[in-house]
C-alpha cells in the first residue's frame, strides 16, 4: 500500500470513529453518570449501619419525667442508661454518624462516665456541669472537657418552653463548629467490639421486656413492623421531641455492679458507681429474641465483647444500641405469652 493510500485509510478510520463516538455519547455519557453514582456505602462502626464514622460526642442527658420529650436522642449511634442518685436513671448519648443540631436537656456528669466512655477514646463531653469534687477527676480523665460551665450561652441555650433543671438545651452544631475552629483532637468513631451479623440459633422469642432500677422503669415491645425495640416509660410512649417513639434494633441489658461512691449530690445523695470493667452476665435482644450474654472488658480502653453462655459471639443487629447499666433483674414477656393487639376494622 502506498503512503498515500494508508494516509487516506488511516483518516478514514478516524472518521468513522469519531461519528461512531458522537452518535453514542449520549448514551456513553449517562453510563459514566450512573457509574459514577454508584459509591460503596459508608458504614458507621459504632452502629453497623449506613453512616459516617466521624468524631465522637458524649452529651448527658436529663431522664426524669419533666425532661420528656428529649431532643435529639433518635439520632444517637448508642445510648447509655445509667443510675444516678435516688435510684433514678440519667443518659449518656454517644453521636458520631449524624450530629442533630439541638440535643437536651443537658444535665450534669457523673463518676460513671468517666470509666464508661475511656473505651471510646478522647471524645467531646457535654455536660452541665459537675460537683466541685468531681471536676479534678474530669480534668484529668482522657476526654475533651467542653462542659457549659466553659462555653458561652449561645452553645449551652435555655429552652424558653421548659422549666430548669431540664431546659438547657446543647446546640450541637456549633459546639462541633468549635471544635473545628480549635482544632481539638478528637476519636473517630470505631469498633467497639461486639460484631455485626445473623444472630445466633439460640434465642428465646419475647414480645416485651421491663427493666429496673430503684426509682425508675422501661419497657421495650419488639415490633414486627418497624424491626426495632418501641421505649416506654411509666408515663407511656417514649417519644422523642421530633415526634419519633424512641427504641433501639439491638437493645441490651448489661448487669453490672451498683456501688455507692465517694460522691454526693447537693443534698447529701449518695452517687452511685457503675463499673463498667471486667466481666459480667446480660441480656442482649434483637430480631425479637431474648440472648442471655455474658460480657468482657478487660481494660479501661478496650470496647465490651457479647457472647452466649457456649461461647459464642453474638453479633448486633446493625442500627441503634441502647444498654442499660443495671443491677435489677428484667422481666419478659415471652411471645406466646403476650395479649393479642385487636383487629382493626
Amino acid at each position: 500500500m502506498s503512503f498515500r493510500k494508508l494516509v487516506i485509510t488511516i483518516a478514514s478510520v478516524s472518521v468513522i470513529g469519531a461519528s461512531l463516538f458522537y452518535a453514542f455519547k449520549p448514551s456513553l455519557m449517562a453510563l459514566a453518570q450512573k457509574v459514577n453514582i454508584i459509591e460503596p456505602v459508608q458504614i458507621n462502626s459504632i452502629t453497623g449501619a449506613p453512616g459516617v464514622d466521624g468524631p465522637v460526642l458524649v452529651v448527658k442527658i436529663d431522664d426524669t419525667p419533666p425532661a420528656h420529650p428529649q431532643i435529639g436522642l433518635e439520632d444517637a449511634d448508642i445510648v447509655y442508661i445509667e443510675q444516678v442518685e435516688g435510684g433514678l436513671t440519667r443518659l449518656a448519648a454517644v453521636f458520631s454518624s449524624k450530629i442533630p443540631d439541638r440535643i437536651g436537656p443537658v444535665r450534669s456528669a457523673r463518676i460513671s462516665d468517666l470509666e464508661l466512655l475511656s473505651q471510646y477514646g478522647r471524645v467531646i463531653f457535654a455536660y452541665s456541669g459537675a460537683q466541685s469534687k468531681l471536676r479534678p477527676y474530669i480534668s484529668s480523665a482522657n476526654l475533651e472537657d467542653l462542659g457549659a460551665q466553659s462555653q458561652p450561652a449561645t452553645i449551652y441555650t435555655t429552652d424558653p418552653l421548659r422549666r430548669p433543671p431540664t431546659a438547657m438545651v446543647l446546640c450541637a452544631d456549633l459546639l462541633m463548629q468549635k471544635v473545628t475552629e480549635k482544632g481539638y483532637e478528637i476519636a473517630i468513631s470505631k469498633n467497639m467490639g461486639w460484631n455485626f451479623g445473623d444472630a445466633p440459633e439460640s434465642g428465646t422469642a419475647i414480645a416485651s421486656v421491663v427493666m429496673n432500677w430503684p426509682a425508675n422503669s422501661y419497657t421495650a415491645t419488639w415490633s414486627d413492623i418497624e424491626k426495632r425495640w418501641l421505649l416506654s416509660t411509666r408515663s407511656g410512649p417514649n417519644f422523642a421531641d421530633s415526634g419519633k417513639t424512641l427504641g433501639p434494633t439491638t437493645l441490651v441489658i448489661q448487669n453490672v455492679l451498683i456501688a455507692p461512691s465517694e460522691f454526693y449530690d447537693k443534698v447529701g445523695g449518695v452517687t452511685p458507681f457503675s463499673a463498667t470493667i471486667g466481666s459480667g452476665s446480660g441480656f442482649v435482644l434483637r430480631d425479637g429474641k431474648n440472648f442471655q450474654a455474658l460480657w468482657s472488658r478487660p481494660t479501661a480502653e478496650s470496647g465490651t465483647q457479647w457472647s452466649t453462655p457456649d461461647g459464642e459471639e453474638i453479633k448486633f443487629a446493625p442500627g441503634q444500641i441502647w444498654i442499660a447499666l443495671t443491677d435489677k433483674a428484667p422481666t419478659f414477656t415471652l411471645k406466646s405469652e403476650a395479649t393479642p393487639m385487636p383487629s382493626s376494622k
